[in-house]
């Protein structure tokens, strides 16, 4: 029941969009590495983003389970002890590329919207994304930083010296024109 009415989120946020862009590949990539320490890095490349170019309103949905670690007890630590993904199985970011038009000559926008993650939704601004276009396709790339305490995810005391504060979050979607009938 929740995949159908995440579904149905998804598509009442884009029903009326003229030039809806998909992809369920895109790939999300985290880094909370500190100097001297085991690196701490996750890639998830199962992400799905949809984008509407006609008023450059996109979200994007990524299953928590879904980031891969090189070390399988770290990803079981983070997924058990620090984001709890049985509790919290999705991020979700709605929003919008400010100023976009499919008739624009730049490529560069800056983002705002709300980022749900571990139960938290917050405001996101300041953050740029480059935008490439061909054809059937758009590009979208871009990175921002978020810090753990702002989505309620505590680091106990015993490791927080070999998390960063901040934790840096690369996107990249390559997104493909999706047929407007539903």
């Amino acid at each position: 029941m929740k995949k159908l009415s995440l579904l149905f989120t998804f598509i009442s946020f884009f029903c009326f969009s003229q030039e809806k862009y998909l992809t369920k590949t895109g790939v999300l990539t985290f880094e909370a590495s500190v100097p001297s320490f085991e690196e701490i890095k996750a890639t998830n490349n199962n992400v799905t983003a949809i984008f509407n170019a006609s008023n450059g309103q996109f979200a994007i949905l990524a299953l928590v389970k879904g980031f891969r670690f090189k070390n399988a007890l770290m990803e079981e630590h983070f997924n058990e002890s620090y984001v709890e993904s049985d509790n919290y199985p999705k991020a979700i970011f709605k929003g919008e590329l400010v100023g976009y038009s499919k008739n624009s000559n730049s490529n560069s926008y800056p983002i705002k919207g709300t980022l749900n993650f571990h139960g938290v939704t917050r405001k996101i601004e300041g953050v740029w994304a480059e935008i490439g276009t061909e054809k059937d396709k758009i590009s979208f790339r871009g990175s921002l930083e978020l810090s753990p305490s702002e989505f309620d995810v505590d680091i106990p005391k015993i490791v927080s010296l070999k998390i960063a504060q901040t934790v840096a979050v690369v996107f990249d979607f390559n997104l493909k024109i999706k047929d407007t009938k539903l």
